[in-house]
């Protein structure tokens, strides 16, 4: 047994667990939308807001794979441009939310002293306020003062989804700030401003980058619930929401106009589910 060379460090490394294949089902699948919502035009067979008033409910076909819609547009290009739409909604809304929960979180959970006892007591406060109100309630109270339309759409899914984000970060950056490592740091002087970068809120954010992953598809989904109510982007757009309520009125009639909508909701819901998970058990691996 060869013995190991002067200097080396003698650390095993932990394989990390590879991708099962409904994770690398769920990557294509994810691929797939991602192409949808950056180049829509080459995947798209028409344009999302040509009438031909003639074609009317045609059922799926090899001319209209998803059928076309009671205007005579064909529902597929609209779900293509539509993953335009609902993406950036979905991911705006999760990086403002993000965002938000982040100075929220830190705030209430890092401020110490008497001095900044009123800031850290402002924050709480505020993140259990938040909590109080379901998050479709939240959304609806929002647009309810803002009026219908998508940036009232994105301002409400962000203030809907930055409780979670808040209280998660609040949690980590108390665990932090009681850790030796911090405490250490403290000891031998070092600034502030290097702590916080450099230990607690790596350690805090560790946790959020998962709830992240997750929460785009459920931005999607809340952004999609209020826009089959009539909140979100203004008819003719091809927002998959909007896109279920128009096809509500011909459920029995033309049932592709709902079922495809939905199924690309739902698509989104579980791929980002699948991938978030994914990432949790491979972050569990050092």
């Amino acid at each position: 047994m060869r013995a190991p060379r002067p200097g080396s460090r003698g650390r095993c490394r932990v394989r990390r667990p590879g991708l099962s294949w409904f994770e690398w089902s769920a990557l294509a699948v994810a691929a797939l939308i991602a192409a949808c919502a950056l180049v829509p035009g080459l995947l798209a067979p028409y344009a999302p807001l040509d009438v031909e008033p003639q074609r009317a409910f045609s059922p799926p076909s090899a001319a209209h794979p998803f059928g076309t819609d009671d205007s005579g547009r064909d529902v597929l290009s609209r779900i293509v441009f539509g993953a335009r739409d609902s993406l950036t909604i979905g991911v705006t809304a999760t990086i403002a939310g993000l965002t938000m929960g982040v100075v929220l979180g830190a705030l209430a959970g890092g401020s110490r002293g008497r001095a900044t006892a009123p800031l850290r007591f402002a924050a709480d406060r505020t993140i259990e306020a938040l909590f109080a109100f379901p998050g479709l309630l939240l959304a609806l109270l929002l647009i309810s003062i803002r009026g219908p339309g998508v940036a009232s759409l994105v301002i409400a899914v962000a203030i809907s989804t930055a409780p979670g984000y808040a209280r998660l970060v609040r949690g980590g950056v108390r665990q932090a700030l009681g850790s030796g490592a911090v405490e250490a740091a403290r000891l031998q002087g070092d600034r502030a401003v290097r702590v916080w970068s450099g230990l607690i809120l790596p350690e805090a954010l560790r946790p959020v980058i998962v709830l992240a992953t997750l929460g785009v598809g459920q931005a999607v989904v809340l952004a999609a619930a209020l826009g089959f109510l009539g909140l979100g982007a203004p008819p003719p757009a091809p927002e998959w929401g909007a896109m279920l309520n128009a096809g509500r009125p011909y459920l029995v009639k033309a049932w592709w106009l709902t079922f495809f909508p939905g199924l690309a909701i739902l698509a989104v819901g579980i791929v980002t589910t699948v991938l978030g998970r994914a990432v949790e058990r491979r972050r569990g691996y050092a």
